[in-house]
């Protein structure tokens, strides 16, 4: 087994890594995400291969990385990103007592920049119209099945996601015997045929042409652009509009109610530009925004009986 290679982040102000790095979690037993006590694990794909990362958290400003396979070298030179390093905050000067008190409560929140745009796209088309426990089941189905090994020593229910061919090659019943409809697949097909052009657009830095890139594959909208945006593009002012809970957690923080259209929250989000992600991630965790909960739930369907 060839050494883990290893580098030390030190930021210039307090990170909070475990709340930064866990939007990037496809639910509790993601295959290429794992939190360890102190330590997280995952797995990603670079351009140079598969890579495990073990991180670890020894300060408030300082991480300490080991990484093996031979994406290794690559993922920690990027890996200050991943850990929202480029997160510019400075203009982030909210007013809202809300707002003021998630900051205090949470002050070294970033957002993550990964890079891989296919590793973000492919679980958030599998999280369309769904619930988030289907959909987190459907991509564990497929990492377990489909993904390879984790280099180095990783907990062994670690996998490497598939690359774009390896997901364009997959056939159709097993997406289904995964729970995933046709009309996911047929979007996830889309997405992998043209991923190394998005994935270079993302490289280059140009972010309203990755975006406009995402926007055109069939199937992909706003929601899922911004899913990506948030987690492979480091994106603080990505917001998922057309979210199923944006307006009960936008509108019951600012409004004391839900608000039932995409104008609505953008109206209310718009003072936060270009932080509106930032401000919405903030809500979400903050234990102040209490969003009601009765009422109609998006129903469970079983695609593989269908």
């Amino acid at each position: 087994m060839a050494e883990a290679q290893e580098r030390t982040v030190t930021f210039d102000a307090p990170v909070d890594v475990r709340r930064t790095l866990s939007t990037i979690r496809r639910g509790p037993a993601d295959p290429a995400f794992l939190f360890d006590g102190p330590v997280i694990w995952r797995t990603t794909r670079e351009v140079s291969g598969p890579v495990t990362v073990r991180i670890h958290q020894v300060g408030a400003e300082t991480v300490r990385a080991q990484a093996w396979g031979p994406g290794a070298q690559e993922h920690l030179e990027l890996l200050p990103a991943v850990l929202g390093a480029h997160d510019d905050v400075s203009g982030f000067r909210p007013e809202h007592p809300l707002l003021l008190d998630a900051l205090r409560r949470f002050p070294g929140l970033r957002v993550p920049r990964t890079g891989r745009v296919l590793e973000a796209l492919v679980p958030a088309v599998l999280e369309q119209k769904v619930l988030g426990t289907d959909a987190f089941l459907s991509w564990r189905q497929l990492l377990r099945r489909h993904g390879s090994p984790a280099p180095g020593p990783a907990p062994e229910r670690l996998r490497v996601v598939p690359t774009a061919a390896e997901w364009a090659a997959l056939p159709s019943w097993e997406w289904h015997l995964a729970g995933v409809d046709p009309k996911r697949y047929r979007t996830a097909q889309a997405c992998v045929r043209v991923a190394d052009s998005v994935e270079r657009l993302a490289a280059a830095g140009d972010l309203e042409a990755t975006y406009r890139g995402l926007r055109s594959i069939h199937g992909v909208g706003a929601w899922t652009a911004a899913e990506v945006g948030s987690r492979a593009l480091g994106d603080a002012d990505a917001v998922p509009f057309g979210d199923y809970h944006l307006g009960s957690t936008v509108g019951t923080a600012f409004l004391g109610r839900k608000v039932e259209t995409d104008a609505e929250v953008a109206a209310l989000l718009e003072p936060f530009r270009p932080h509106r992600g930032r401000a919405l991630r903030l809500l979400q965790l903050s234990p102040l925004t209490r969003v009601e909960r009765r009422g109609p739930r998006m129903s469970r369907v079983d695609h593989r009986t269908i």
